[in-house]
């Protein structure tokens, strides 16, 4: 089946927080969380090592949005239930249909770091990729040096299948890297 037939929430809630696909106009709420938080999401992810201008983001989220609909890629936006404050970004990537399975990546604004919020949603995304898109395997990857990326995993007792050597450049691209993939398979 083609998955762009695919029916499936494109949005739902846990205790706290509210998760929905990005939406066009959500580059005003981004934008500032990622200004925020470029001193964290700098030392980690790839995107945060340019600057990028509010319409840049706006452009980004755009695309994720066509790309949701595609089926391509499922980006997740994360909102705190009770105010609707932005949290940070989350979803399915990396997609293999045919398996089906899927690479769960996240990002929080630092003002909301160390609340748990992105364990809760990493677990619902986890649970929706299980239930609603029959999911076989998840995989989420990271830095090894980086310990709050690897808290995630460890706490939702996904399995540290390996650590690759030397398998990336740092993001500023200055030394190698090692890589740690974590899965969980169906239940």
């Amino acid at each position: 089946m083609n998955p762009i037939l695919l029916d499936f929430p494109h949005e739902f809630e846990t205790e706290r927080l509210f998760i929905r696909m990005p939406e066009p106009g959500d580059g005003k709420t981004v934008y500032p969380a990622i200004q925020a938080s470029i001193n964290e999401l700098k030392q980690w992810l790839p995107f945060a090592q340019n600057k990028q201008s509010e319409e840049e983001t706006e452009i980004n989220i755009r695309e994720a949005y066509t790309k949701f609909l595609r089926r391509e890629d499922l980006r997740l936006h994360i909102f705190l239930k009770e105010t609707g404050e932005f949290v940070g970004s989350s979803g399915l990537h990396n997609i293999d249909w045919d398996i089906p399975k899927f690479e769960i990546g996240y990002w929080v604004h630092t003002h909301h770091s160390g609340r748990g919020y992105v364990r809760e949603a990493v677990e619902g995304i986890t649970n929706l990729a299980f239930r609603e898109l029959k999911a076989r395997r998840i995989e989420i990857q990271c830095d090894a040096k980086n310990h709050k990326s690897r808290a995630i995993p460890e706490r939702l007792d996904f399995k540290l299948e390996g650590i690759l050597r030397n398998d990336e450049l740092s993001v500023d691209g200055k030394s190698l890297r090692d890589t740690c993939i974590y899965s969980k398979i169906k239940p």
